[in-house]
């Protein structure tokens, strides 16, 4: 047994349940296995996602990739919150291929997060490797730690944002992506 699946044995008999049940055998381990997957991204870099695919190009348009699913866990009480990310960006001379957008946004979703840090954690990623003139973030999130305990309101959703260089600058270029986002 692990380091990991022995804390997950300890913390299932701490609440009384007997680990040696049939249906309990081998949680330990699966719920080991599956917190190093959910915790990923610790061991990811923006370098290696990333991967050079960032590629020289004329386009000064805006670019966006929305409804980018993602999962994360709440550092507060490492229970899930899930939804979607809204990520746009105005190129200077540089763009980044598509799925990378998506596997940044993955990379900071799979780390114990809270949700204002990691809409900023993906502004910062895309303008650092880009050089963009501006970057936009939205999330859409429902967090189970205010659905499953505590206030316990399951249709709650929480929007943050986060914008950089034009799409806070200039109101204009921030209702474009806001507008776009909606559609």
């Amino acid at each position: 047994m692990t380091d990991t699946s022995q804390l997950y044995a300890d913390l299932i008999t701490s609440i009384g349940e007997d680990i040696t049940r049939d249906g309990l055998l081998k949680t330990p381990e699966r719920a080991a296995k599956a917190f190093s997957f959910l915790t990923q991204g610790y061991q990811q870099s923006l370098e290696a996602i990333v991967n050079e695919a960032v590629f020289d190009s004329s386009n000064d348009e805006m670019v966006v990739v929305k409804d980018i699913e993602f999962y994360s866990l709440c550092e507060h009480h490492m229970l899930p919150f899930v939804g979607k990310a809204h990520v746009a960006y105005l190129p200077k001379g540089k763009v980044l291929g598509l799925s990378k957008i998506a596997r940044i946004t993955d990379m900071y979703a799979r780390r114990l997060q809270i949700q204002e840090n990691m809409t900023k954690q993906i502004a910062d990623a895309v303008q650092q490797v880009t050089g963009a003139a501006g970057v936009g973030v939205v999330l859409e999130a429902q967090h189970f730690c205010m659905m499953m305990r505590g206030v316990q309101k399951q249709h709650s959703s929480t929007v943050t944002s986060m914008m950089l260089g034009e799409f806070r600058d200039n109101s204009r270029t921030r209702q474009e992506f806001l507008q776009l986002i909606k559609g």
